[in-house]
């Protein structure tokens, strides 16, 4: 069976290969990868004469070595195919293996993580190369049945609560000004602040204005306030099928009336009205069932598995690497790779990227 295998670093051929995939998002595209300041953004193609697998991805130098790891933008990335990865032969999983084993050796890259996408079955692609772990469960509202019918599957107090908020008479809108976007984003950082969240949740004002880029992306802002006063925020990203609240902030002031109720109920709404099928909640920081999941839980007891991916294409030099590190081997540490892991020996700089918690 004739293939090839190649690697893309420029926009134009890139987001042709993601527009041809099966099934793809905003996620995928060169544009969000761009965003991305931790290393290049790189798109791994592999290509026979029907179909195609790519992967996107970032790759990061390792510090104080000659290596270099790759890892995934923040949300739901990993592989797309031009066809559904259920029909995938074993023939072409094991090409495909072997030449992006060829591809990690000749970017001097000894690892990589990425987190899963729920819907694309990736794991079928991915299962033997390294390994799928599970992260715990996500959570979705199912946009395709009737309005009445998924508000009767909402926790009975929080239909109650919501029908409530939409009698105040708040106003929600689309943010259409630059002082609208950096209001949200102050609010947003008092709610970090707030719950003590870790550095990698900071992202500067000019992000939010770069993921409302209507020239590459298709996603909203969505406010609510109460008079002039801004009560509550989300940034919404938009693909053909999915609705997603990626970013979302509350007014300390307003907490205590819980308008992000109201904000998630209008984000399926919004969902409905753009014909999108999928209202994806998510799940609780790190996989965990916390506080953050049961919220997403009132509102729909839908689920699918939350899966991340981690291959270590040589061993020697990430063993190496986590030896000088300091940190021990230890298979069910969930984190990965060890040789980044916060309490190793060489401390992080402040221009070195972020850690990955699995």
């Amino acid at each position: 069976m004739n293939h090839r295998s190649f690697t893309i670093r420029n926009r134009k051929d890139w987001d042709e290969y993601i527009s041809r995939a099966y099934i793809h998002e905003g996620f995928h595209t060169w544009y969000y990868h761009s965003l991305n300041t931790e290393g290049e953004p790189l798109l791994f193609v592999y290509e026979e004469e029907k179909l195609f697998i790519a992967l996107p991805v970032i790759k990061r130098k390792i510090e104080s070595s000659e290596y270099f790891d790759m890892t995934c933008v923040y949300g739901y990335a990993g592989p797309l195919s031009s066809v559904p990865f259920t029909s995938l032969s074993a023939l072409t999983i094991a090409q495909f293996k072997a030449e992006f084993t060829i591809f990690m050796k000749a970017e001097s890259a000894i690892c990589i993580f990425s987190r899963l996408h729920p819907f694309l079955d990736q794991y079928h692609l991915l299962e033997n190369i390294g390994g799928i772990k599970d992260n715990g469960t996500t959570l979705y509202v199912d946009l395709s049945i009737s309005e009445e019918e998924q508000r009767d599957r909402y926790d009975k107090r929080l239909g109650r609560q919501i029908r409530s908020l939409r009698k105040m008479g708040f106003i929600i809108k689309e943010a259409d000004t630059a002082q609208e976007i950096e209001d949200f984003a102050e609010m947003y950082y008092r709610n970090m602040d707030r719950l003590n969240a870790s550095s990698n949740y900071y992202f500067d004002v000019q992000y939010f204005i770069n993921l409302l880029n209507e020239e590459y992306m298709k996603n909203k802002l969505i406010l609510i306030y109460d008079g002039v006063n801004l009560m509550c925020g989300a940034l919404i990203l938009l693909s053909d099928a999915i609705v997603r609240n990626h970013l979302s902030a509350t007014s300390p002031d307003y907490l205590n009336i819980s308008p992000s109720k109201l904000m998630t109920d209008e984000i399926s709404m919004i969902g409905r009205r753009m014909g999108k099928k999928i209202f994806h909640l998510g799940g609780g920081v790190g996989g965990k069932e916390d506080s953050l999941f049961n919220f997403k839980k009132l509102f729909s007891n839908l689920q699918v598995k939350d899966r991340i991916w981690c291959y270590i294409n040589d061993e020697p030099a990430y063993n190496d690497l986590v030896l000088r590190s300091g940190v021990e081997i230890d298979p069910e540490t969930p984190f990965f790779p060890l040789y980044r892991h916060p309490k190793r020996k060489a401390q992080t700089t402040a221009s070195e990227p972020e850690t990955t918690t699995i």
